[in-house]
Protein backbone atom coordinates (compact mmCIF):
# COMPACT_ATOMS: atom_id res chain seq x y z
CA UNK A 1 0.00 0.00 0.00
CA UNK A 2 1.01 3.91 -0.59
CA UNK A 3 2.11 5.57 2.99
CA UNK A 4 2.08 9.37 2.27
CA UNK A 5 3.93 12.37 4.22
CA UNK A 6 3.30 15.96 3.82
CA UNK A 7 5.38 18.71 4.71
CA UNK A 8 6.21 22.16 3.97
CA UNK A 9 3.05 23.84 5.72
CA UNK A 10 3.18 26.80 7.79
CA UNK A 11 2.37 30.27 9.08
CA UNK A 12 2.27 33.13 5.96
CA UNK A 13 1.73 36.42 5.73
CA UNK A 14 -1.35 37.27 3.10
CA UNK A 15 0.03 37.55 -0.58
CA UNK A 16 2.84 35.66 0.55
CA UNK A 17 4.41 32.04 -0.94
CA UNK A 18 4.29 28.45 0.62
CA UNK A 19 5.37 25.00 -1.21
CA UNK A 20 3.75 21.82 0.08
CA UNK A 21 5.22 18.36 -0.50
CA UNK A 22 4.26 14.87 -0.30
CA UNK A 23 6.56 12.09 -0.19
CA UNK A 24 5.06 8.46 -1.32
CA UNK A 25 6.56 5.23 0.23
CA UNK A 26 4.99 2.70 -2.90
CA UNK A 27 7.14 1.22 -5.28
CA UNK A 28 5.09 2.02 -7.92
CA UNK A 29 4.20 5.66 -7.48
CA UNK A 30 3.81 6.38 -11.41
CA UNK A 31 0.42 4.20 -11.50
CA UNK A 32 -1.15 6.58 -8.85
CA UNK A 33 -2.53 9.69 -9.79
CA UNK A 34 -2.00 12.36 -6.98
CA UNK A 35 -4.12 14.83 -5.64
CA UNK A 36 -3.81 17.99 -2.52
CA UNK A 37 -7.16 18.77 -0.53
CA UNK A 38 -7.40 20.79 1.72
CA UNK A 39 -10.04 21.24 5.01
CA UNK A 40 -10.81 24.64 7.14
CA UNK A 41 -12.38 23.81 10.57
CA UNK A 42 -15.99 23.28 10.23
CA UNK A 43 -16.25 22.58 6.97
CA UNK A 44 -15.47 19.45 5.01
CA UNK A 45 -12.70 18.15 2.71
CA UNK A 46 -12.50 20.10 -0.42
CA UNK A 47 -10.86 19.18 -3.66
CA UNK A 48 -7.54 21.86 -3.98
CA UNK A 49 -5.79 20.02 -7.21
CA UNK A 50 -4.65 17.16 -9.16
CA UNK A 51 -2.19 15.62 -11.39
CA UNK A 52 -1.95 11.88 -12.83
CA UNK A 53 0.21 9.44 -13.06
CA UNK A 54 2.51 10.96 -15.59
CA UNK A 55 2.07 14.24 -14.99
CA UNK A 56 0.66 15.43 -18.35
CA UNK A 57 -2.86 16.12 -16.77
CA UNK A 58 -3.59 18.26 -14.48
CA UNK A 59 -7.12 20.08 -12.50
CA UNK A 60 -7.37 22.53 -10.35
CA UNK A 61 -10.38 24.15 -7.55
CA UNK A 62 -11.38 27.28 -9.58
CA UNK A 63 -10.55 29.30 -5.92
CA UNK A 64 -6.95 28.36 -6.83
CA UNK A 65 -6.24 28.09 -10.39
CA UNK A 66 -3.77 30.71 -11.61
CA UNK A 67 -2.42 30.70 -7.98
CA UNK A 68 -1.80 27.34 -7.06
CA UNK A 69 0.62 24.52 -9.27
CA UNK A 70 0.53 20.77 -8.80
CA UNK A 71 3.73 18.80 -9.65
CA UNK A 72 5.27 15.60 -9.25
CA UNK A 73 8.88 13.68 -9.40
CA UNK A 74 8.01 10.27 -10.08
CA UNK A 75 11.80 9.31 -10.26
CA UNK A 76 11.75 10.50 -6.35
CA UNK A 77 8.17 9.81 -5.25
CA UNK A 78 6.67 13.35 -4.46
CA UNK A 79 3.97 15.54 -5.29
CA UNK A 80 4.70 19.21 -4.29
CA UNK A 81 2.03 22.29 -4.25
CA UNK A 82 3.44 25.39 -4.80
CA UNK A 83 1.02 28.15 -3.63
CA UNK A 84 1.28 31.96 -4.60
CA UNK A 85 -0.94 34.90 -3.89
CA UNK A 86 -1.90 33.57 -0.35
CA UNK A 87 -4.84 34.50 1.23
CA UNK A 88 -6.67 34.12 4.60
CA UNK A 89 -9.37 32.34 2.85
CA UNK A 90 -6.53 29.28 1.94
CA UNK A 91 -5.71 28.49 5.95
CA UNK A 92 -6.42 24.73 6.16
CA UNK A 93 -5.20 21.71 6.98
CA UNK A 94 -3.57 20.14 3.40
CA UNK A 95 -3.67 16.68 2.31
CA UNK A 96 -1.87 14.86 -0.20
CA UNK A 97 -4.25 11.63 -1.53
CA UNK A 98 -3.10 8.90 -3.97
CA UNK A 99 -5.26 7.40 -6.70
CA UNK A 100 -4.18 3.94 -8.17
CA UNK A 101 -4.60 4.18 -11.93
CA UNK A 102 -2.78 5.26 -15.18
CA UNK A 103 -5.73 7.35 -16.43
CA UNK A 104 -6.23 10.70 -18.63
CA UNK A 105 -8.32 12.32 -15.82
CA UNK A 106 -7.57 13.42 -12.53
CA UNK A 107 -9.93 12.54 -9.48
CA UNK A 108 -11.35 15.86 -7.89
CA UNK A 109 -13.50 14.08 -5.07
CA UNK A 110 -12.19 13.25 -1.78
CA UNK A 111 -14.23 9.61 -1.98
CA UNK A 112 -12.11 9.11 -5.66
CA UNK A 113 -9.04 8.77 -3.42
CA UNK A 114 -7.65 5.35 -2.13
CA UNK A 115 -4.61 6.72 -0.06
CA UNK A 116 -4.43 9.78 1.78
CA UNK A 117 -1.63 11.59 4.23
CA UNK A 118 -2.23 13.10 8.07
CA UNK A 119 -2.21 16.38 6.62
CA UNK A 120 -0.30 19.67 7.01
CA UNK A 121 -1.32 22.99 8.59
CA UNK A 122 -1.02 26.15 6.45
CA UNK A 123 -1.70 29.19 7.94
CA UNK A 124 -2.74 32.67 5.92
CA UNK A 125 -2.56 35.72 8.13
CA UNK A 126 -3.75 38.85 7.15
Amino acid sequence: QVQLVESGGGVVQAGGSLRLSCAASGPIFSSYGMGWFRQAPGKGREFVGAINWNGKNTGYADSVKGRFTISRDNAKNTVSLQMNSLNPEDTAVYYCAARFGRTTVVTTTPSGMDYWGKGTQVTVSS
